[in-house]
């Protein structure tokens, strides 16, 4: 099982990552619609797994209280 600060270190990269796709598909919104809405679902299952990982953590943090 990972640790708190291993979970934080992934859920942070999940977050820089959304953020990098959200910016690119907005970038290509006009002229590839297609990828951009490729960019859009594969964001929102990172997303999906960044909240699933902070329900993780601080179910976690509350076990060490």
């Amino acid at each position: 099982m990972p640790t708190v600060a291993q979970m934080t270190g992934s859920l942070h990269i999940h977050n820089f990552y959304i953020g990098k796709l959200k910016a690119k598909q907005e970038q290509l919104f006009d002229s590839d619609p297609d990828l951009a809405m490729l960019l859009d679902n594969v964001a929102a299952v990172l997303l999906e797994h960044a909240v699933e990982l902070a329900d993780d953590i601080a179910d976690k943090e509350d076990d060490d209280s």
